[in-house]
Parts: C-alpha cells; sequence; structure tokens
C-alpha cells in the first residue's frame, strides 16, 4: 500500500533513472519498489565514497534526482559526509509523505487488494538496478543488473543454504552494496523471508539486542559487521542463530571460533562474490562448510582459470585467474569503462580479476586481487598473504583493522606497511619468517596511521593506502 501510495509522486521525476540513498530500512525497500513500479530504474548511491565519487558515478548514470531522508542526510552532515552540494535534486520521504492525500491513500488501499492486477499494469524497467563497484582500485563503474540477473543468483543462493519459511533475517548490509540489495531486499522479496532491518551495521551492541527479542536465525553480512557483534553480545543472546552468510572479504578463523562459542547452533559459511554477478559466484554448503575456503560454483555458472604468468588455461585442479560466465553475469559497463569480458573458444567470459585455488573437487579458495601482487625478484608476491601473517601476529583480537600493505608504483617497488600499531621493520620481518614467506616479501617502509580508511562495506580502501604511502 505504501508502494502504490507513493507512486504518483515518483512518476512526476522525468528521468528514466532515479537514485536512492537510504540505509537498511523498511523505508529503502519501500523506496525501491516504488521507483521500480513507476518504471525508473533504481541507481543506489553509496554515500560513503564521498561528495567527489557520488558526483562523479550519479552524472555516470545521467541521475538528477535522489530519493533520501531528511533526517539521514543531516545525520552524514553532522558526520562529516556533506553532500548537498553535488549538483542533484533532493526528494526526500518526509516531504512525499505530507503530499500524498486522504484520496490517494484509499485508492492505494484499493489497487493493494488486488496485487495481480497492479502486476499486470506495471511497466517495469529492463534493469533491476544500478550499482557501482567499491572504488577501492580506481574510480567506481556503474553496473547495471536486470531482474533476470537478481533472480537466477537468488534462486541459487536459497536452494543452497536451505532458507525456511519460518526463518528471520537480519538485515544490515547497506542497499548501495550488491549483497545487502540482493540477500536483505530482493531476495526476502522473492521469497517470503521476513526481515528485520537495522540502519547502522556497525552498532554491534544493538544488532546482537536484536537478535535476542526477534529471534533472528539468519545473517548476512561481512567479516568486519560479524566481529563487531561477538564482541558485544552478552551470553546467550545470540542462540536462535542458524545460519550466518559471510562475505566481502576473508573470515578468519578467530570469527569461526567465537560464534562456535556464542551461537553453538549456527553455521558460518563463507562465499564469495562481485557486484557483476549479482553478487554470489560462490558458496558453502552448511552441510559442510570448509573454514577458509569460498566454497563452489553457484549451479547456473561456469568457470575456467586461467595461469596468472602465460593466461593458459588452468586444467582440473590449480591456481588461476577466475573467468566466469552465466545467468547472472551483467552485461557492461555503463559510460567508457573499459569491457572486463574476455573471448575464449568463441565464448564471452567475465573477468573477476581475482586468483582462485580450485581443488579437485570443484572446492574454490580466494588467493587474492591480481591486482594487489606485485612482481619482485621475478616471483609474484601476495600482498593479502602478507597482511593476513601480520594480523594473526600482531592485531588478531582488535575489532577494527589494524594495517595494510601496498607496493610503492615505480620501477623498482618495495612493501611499504601502513599501520596503527607500534611494531618495527624488525618485529615485522620476524614475524613473516615465522609465517613461512621468504624475504622477496619484507617490508622495506612502515609507515604508522592513525586509522586505515575503509569503504562503506568495512574493508580496506586501497585505493586510499597507495595515496598515502605516495604523499609520504
Amino acid at each position: 500500500m505504501a508502494v502504490l501510495a507513493l507512486l504518483p509522486q515518483i512518476r512526476k521525476v522525468p528521468e528514466k533513472r532515479i537514485g536512492i540513498m537510504l540505509p537498511a530500512s523498511v523505508g529503502a525497500v519501500i523506496s525501491y519498489l516504488a521507483v521500480m513500479f513507476a518504471g525508473r530504474e533504481p541507481v543506489m548511491v553509496n554515500w560513503t565514497a564521498g561528495g567527489g565519487q557520488v558526483a562523479y558515478c550519479l552524472e555516470n548514470c545521467g541521475v538528477s534526482h535522489v530519493i533520501s531522508s531528511k533526517k539521514f542526510v543531516e545525520r552524514l552532515h553532522n558526520q562529516g559526509v556533506d553532500l548537498q552540494d553535488i549538483g542533484i535534486s533532493w526528494v526526500y520521504l518526509e516531504d512525499l509523505a505530507t503530499r500524498v492525500t486522504i484520496m490517494a491513500k484509499g485508492a492505494a488501499f484499493l489497487k493493494s487488494r488486488f496485487p495481480q492486477w497492479v502486476l499486470r499494469r506495471a511497466k517495469i524497467a529492463k534493469n533491476a538496478a544500478i550499482l557501482f563497484t567499491s572504488g577501492s582500485e580506481s574510480h567506481p563503474k556503474s553496473v547495471p543488473l536486470t531482474h533476470a540477473n537478481f533472480l537466477v543468483n537468488g534462486r541459487d543462493v536459497s536452494k543452497i543454504l536451505g532458507l525456511k519459511s519460518n526463518d528471520k533475517l537480519l538485515g544490515i548490509l547497506p542497499v548501495f552494496h550488491s549483497l545487502g540489495l540482493a540477500g536483505t531486499v530482493i531476495l526476502p522479496l522473492c521469497t517470503g523471508l521476513r526481515t528485520v532491518y537495522w540502519p547502522n551495521p556497525t552498532e554491534g551492541r544493538q544488532l546482537a539486542r536484536l537478535i535476542a527479542s526477534h529471534r533472528v536465525t539468519t545473517l548476512i553480512t561481512t567479516p568486519t559487521f560479524l566481529r563487531n557483534i561477538l564482541h558485544q553480545a552478552e551470553p546467550g543472546e545470540l542462540g536462535s542463530m542458524h545460519l550466518v552468510f559471510s562475505g566481502a572479504e576473508k573470515c578468519p578463523q578467530t570469527l569461526f571460533d567465537r560464534l562456535a562459542d556464542q551461537a553453538p547452533e549456527a553455521v558460518l559459511c563463507e562465499g564469495y562474490g562481485v557486484t557483476e554477478c549479482s553478487p554470489v559466484i560462490s558458496v558453502n554448503r552448511p552441510q559442510a562448510p570448509v573454514a577458509g575456503t569460498i566454497g563452489y560454483l553457484m549451479p547456473s555458472m561456469q568457470a575456467v582459470l586461467l595461469h596468472p604468468q602465460t593466461s593458459e588455461v588452468v586444467q582440473d585442479a590449480g591456481t588461476g585467474r577466475l573467468l566466469v560466465r552465466g545467468p547472472n553475469v551483467f552485461a557492461g559497463y555503463l559510460g567508457d569503462a573499459p569491457s572486463p569480458f574476455v573471448t575464449i573458444d568463441g565464448k564471452d567470459w567475465y573477468d573477476t580479476g581475482d586468483l582462485v585455488t580450485r581443488r579437485a573437487d570443484g572446492l574454490l579458495t580466494f588467493s587474492g586481487r591480481l591486482k594487489r601482487f606485485v612482481k619482485l625478484g621475478g616471483e609474484m608476491i601476495s600482498l593479502p598473504a602478507i597482511e593476513e601473517i601480520l594480523v594473526a601476529e600482531f592485531g588478531p583480537e582488535r575489532e577494527e583493522p589494524v594495517l595494510a600493505v601496498a607496493a610503492t608504483d615505480d620501477d623498482h617497488p618495495e612493501l611499504v606497511l601502513l599501520t596503527v600499531l607500534e611494531i618495527n621493520r624488525q618485529q615485522i620481518n620476524l614475524a613473516l619468517r615465522r609465517g613461512g614467506l621468504s624475504p622477496l616479501h619484507n617490508i622495506r617502509r612502515v609507515q604508522r596511521i592513525t586509522e586505515i580508511p575503509l569503504l562503506g562495506t568495512g574493508k580496506t580502501d586501497y585505493r586510499s593506502v597507495q595515496r598515502m604511502i605516495g604523499d609520504a
């Protein structure tokens, strides 16, 4: 009914694309549906990217109107995020609500009694949403995803995870995040999964209370947000949990151990995906999850691995650059971004740019983004592997990221560590030796900072990290 009541106001926006800038909430879901049923394409705005990046993304998509909330924009302003001067027109939900007349509410109520009639008359745009890549290593790219893209991926995920009608989901991921939109908005709408929303995923104490009070069984999250919940939950508050789906970054073993202690009935299934694939590419099966892996390929997808140096196809087991294809893969970026597709034997494959190790039975392990490898002494050096060892050695109990490794951008690159910890090069390189890495992995410079730059999903913002080591 709320969606139908808003439709006349949304239809007044002349452009075919309308931005939505709202946190995880019922208001975000209603806004998404209202834009979609108005025949427009929802463009999900990532406010954490900053004013410059937001303006860049909206201009690239031709968006001049953004739906938001006055209270939310004011809260962002108080946090130092000022988006008032990015050259767009704000459409505030508070203002829309005052324009809905009693007659319009009555008409919406009557129409809501005949949903099949409303659905048959709806003229839906081709794209279900336009999202943006994280921009952790470059400018964000505009990713149009169709209804078919989301539906196929949601069907695979729902079947594999075995979601039931009596399950209850806690929705915390921002809806500008592909997993947030697909997993906590579209999936519940398509399956009838009951969902409780909370707008701030970093408030672990409040989230633990919600899990306890609503008897939440299912959580879709990232390791960063899950860590906050586990750290701040009181004994017994997470007892109703049965399934945790974690993505966006690698889940450390400490989180598996803490979840098993605080929610003994819960299974932690780690998965992997990218925005361009709507988004899940692989996930562990709840019946037999394997910690440290990203599970098995989605049933609707195909994959090949290319050797990182020769670009030859890796047969059977091995490590290589992951290429995928399937009905959940997008058709290409908006604007002038280069094509991410590679043609092999007459078929187009999406190049994820990620290195993955495949076991003989198909089980996948994420090895890192190819961009986060650097060639030193003729060897490919994994920066994530260095970070993993150092975090385990110096900061395993810290709730926030404590370090990041980057390489200088010159003919003879050197490895630089940015950290909030009081550690020196000798301690660092000794830890790397104990972790089994060769001297090629030695850190050449340590740069202390007050905090590690983060994206809105809690992942390290490596674009900012690279800029920081260049400015030093």
